[in-house]
């Protein structure tokens, strides 16, 4: 293929001049220069390279470096290392050479970034590893995260060029793991468009069908904001205000989630847009106008007292602020309003960049840290994770990503953000560590309470405690903060460490008679094969004796966990193929094919969904149960592929004649005399479908139940929905 070089390099041009032209900083010359020097520097390394679209990859470096500049707002040392952040991973520069050339600084944030990129370790879950390495990058400088962020952000809008079950492994990766921290970063734009791309790519005609609706609905929703405004704009201008007033439609992947949690459809999803009341203040004025205009609201529309939230008085520990109400509007629809200043809504766009520009200056009076207060705590755990497993980090830190906030008080009246369903231990904790380990009880309000009580919004907390209490086991299930968790199990482990170390002398000595050498991929290889969860067990049972020399002596006649198992899955693929009478589940070996190379390979249906032909679908090897097979839409499917993608295989179907497989339905209607015989026509005489059970319910005429079916196909299962739905009184029809 050849390329227009000169016209390319008049678009790399271009593209650099509209970084430059805006940022959400104003740059010093001093800056742009510095800025320069790492866009030549980058345009150097990558000169011969190109992205997987056939364009120079310096357009990527380019890329990152405007979301970094314009949509997250950092300034001129970020922008500078978001440009560079490939550098040391895809040339000849290193590390060294990037501290000559822009100082230590940038070097670390660029390595930091680099470390994350580079997997080590292929014997765990590469997505996990990846998301540690990315938590560990915290203990440094928490720009690495915001650079990585973007650097994600524009790979999930270029991610068009992968391949299928690519695309399907980045996005899994980024709903579990980059999403979230970009929420809890305060990024809710951006923390919308990743969820929202995610969704594209892992369940692509659910995002489309939302897409096509929201855009058909467009002109309505504009018409309808522009009836609110007429309404409310001249009351509010009577006081004198500056103020704009906008309309936003919620996220895809926001309205599918309301769609699964209410089982709903998108119909009745009645509040799939917002509507934005942004107003101009001083900081003296800034909460006294917001609860004017809401007064002002309210005094046009009844309000939903249930859906009300003041994050102004109580900011989000993300230092998220902003009064939302839901309104019965116009034509009696209900619809969001949040009420915010420039300065409110600048951070909820901008996140922690915002939150760092307006700090100093702005209200000097408030207790401005929880951002902060987050970052030390998550620092903290890190800090602690010896013998924590990847997983084992990942709950505990994602424990405080998305969770609900409640804020109470110590004795001297100072506020403290938990995470909701903290408990008076994980209070104790919170305030310091001693106190922790120490704590006896709580006094809740004036009153005694044990340690696990659960705490409310509001609640005064006065901590009881002993110098000879100490951390239990049942502890580690009564807390749920991140901080409180690693603190009890490092006290637990301080004399099981003593134990490990014993036991893995041991395990050494007995792997050198089997003439096997002792490292980290043999280790991890030992207790896959014996079905333990980390390798501190494996330590501790040849510590104390429940695993013996008959136990390696097993492991040495054996292969390796996953390549054993495939070979077995393959033999009995080949048996079964040659037996076609076989009463095996498998009869119809060819139903499903796996991998790039279409094998045939024995396999079984997951319990967890429900699979029929004509549905997307996947395999994922099993340590007991040999390859499973899951529907795309499965509950489980994203946390298996960004957990365990190297698990995963490609799966296809390829005959499926004979095949059947039960799959539930949930119906709902106006209750009347034929009801249930109307729908048994369907599914038994026209459908000519096995109904395998039928559990219909009554209640003030309204009537519902799920069905089970025995159905072939995917096409079948949809022509009988669609014929469902035309039966008098029927509502809803769906797959469950």
């Amino acid at each position: 293929m050849t390329y227009d070089i000169e016209q390319e390099n008049k678009e790399i041009s271009a593209r650099y001049k509209d970084l430059i032209s805006n940022t959400y900083r104003t740059l010093s010359e001093e800056q742009n220069k510095l800025i320069r020097r790492a866009f030549d520097i980058a345009l150097d390394a990558h000169k011969n390279q190109r992205r997987k679209t056939g364009e120079p990859y310096i357009y990527h470096p380019i890329a990152v470096a405007k979301i970094v500049a314009e949509e997250i707002g950092l300034g001129a040392t970020s922008i500078a290392c978001a440009l560079l952040h490939d550098v040391i991973e895809d040339s000849d520069y290193t590390y060294e050479d990037i501290k000559k050339l822009f100082g230590e600084k940038i070097a670390n944030i660029v390595n930091g970034l680099t470390k994350i990129s580079v997997m080590n370790n292929q014997n765990i879950s590469v997505q996990s590893e990846n998301y540690r390495k990315l938590l560990l990058t915290l203990s440094d400088d928490f720009r690495v995260i915001l650079v990585k962020i973007a650097d994600r952000l524009h790979n999930m809008r270029t991610l068009d060029s992968m391949r299928p079950d690519k695309q399907k492994k980045i996005a899994s990766e980024t709903a579990y793991i980059y999403a979230p921290m970009a929420h809890r970063l305060g990024l809710y734009n951006i923390k919308s468009e990743l969820e929202d791309l995610s969704l594209k790519y892992n369940n692509p005609e659910i995002y489309k069908e939302i897409a096509s609706k929201l855009s058909t609905a467009k002109e309505q929703r504009e018409a309808y904001l522009d009836e609110f405004k007429a309404e409310i704009s001249d009351r509010i201008k009577e006081e004198g205000l500056n103020f704009s007033i906008k309309g936003r439609t919620k996220a895809i992947s926001s309205i599918y989630r309301k769609m699964l949690k209410q089982n709903v459809s998108f119909e009745e999803v009645y509040d799939n847009y917002a509507i934005r009341i942004i107003y101009k203040s001083d900081a003296k004025n800034e909460k006294f106008l917001a609860w004017k205009i809401y007064s002002i609201v309210t005094d046009y529309y009844k309000t939903n007292p249930q859906r009300m939230r003041d994050w102004i008085t109580n900011p989000r520990s993300t230092g998220y602020e902003s009064l939302h109400l839901t309104v019965l509007g116009p034509h009696n629809r209900w619809i969001e309003v949040q009420i915010r200043s420039e300065r409110m809504d600048e951070i909820a766009e901008k996140g922690v960049a915002a939150h760092y520009r307006y700090k100093e200056g702005f209200r000097k009076n408030s207790d401005d840290t929880n951002f902060e207060q987050w970052v030390t705590q998550i620092r903290e755990v890190l800090e602690n994770q010896q013998g924590m497993t990847t997983n084992e980090l990942l709950d505990d830190i994602k424990l405080n990503l998305y969770s609900k906030e409640v804020f109470v008080f110590t004795p001297q009246g100072e506020v403290m953000i938990l995470p909701k369903d903290a408990t008076a231990l994980d209070f104790a904790f919170a305030v310091h560590t001693d106190l922790g380990m120490k704590c006896l009880g709580a006094k809740i309000n004036g009153r005694l309470m044990p340690i696990s009580y659960v705490l409310n919004s509001g609640d005064q907390i006065e901590i009881i405690s002993s110098n000879s209490q100490k951390p239990k086991q049942d502890w580690l299930d009564i807390v749920v903060t991140a901080k409180a968790k690693s603190k009890i199990k490092n006290a637990l482990n301080s004399e099981k460490n003593q134990r490990v170390a014993e036991g893995k002398e041991i395990l050494q000595r007995k792997l050198r008679n089997f003439r096997i050498n002792f490292s980290e991929t043999e280790v991890n290889k030992l207790q896959k094969f014996l079905n333990l969860k980390t390798s501190q067990e494996l330590f501790l049972n040849f510590q104390n004796g429940n695993l013996d020399v008959g136990d390696l002596k097993r492991y040495a006649e054996g292969k390796s966990l996953f390549s054993s198992l495939i070979q077995k899955i393959k033999k009995s693929s080949n048996k079964l193929s040659i037996k076609k009478d076989s009463e095996s589940t498998n009869e119809n070996l060819d139903l499903i094919v796996f991998g790039r190379d279409e094998e045939k390979l024995n396999y079984t249906f997951s319990k967890c969904c429900s699979v029929i032909p004509g549905d997307k679908i996947f395999g994922f090897i099993t340590i007991s149960e040999g390859i499973k097979v899951h529907n795309d839409n499965c509950p489980n499917a994203i946390n298996l592929r960004a957990n365990y993608d190297y698990r995963v295989l490609i799966a296809k179907w390829v005959n499926s004649e004979n095949f059947s497989n039960r799959v539930k339905i949930f119906v709902e209607g106006l209750d009347r005399i034929g009801m249930l015989n109307d729908i048994t026509k369907i599914i038994t005489n026209a459908m000519n479908i096995d109904m395998k059970s039928f559990s219909l319910e009554s209640n003030d005429g309204i009537c519902s139940g799920q069905v089970t079916l025995e159905v072939k196909s995917k096409k079948q299962l949809e022509e009988t929905i669609k014929q469902l739905a035309k039966i008098e009184g029927i509502i809803k029809v769906k797959r469950i």
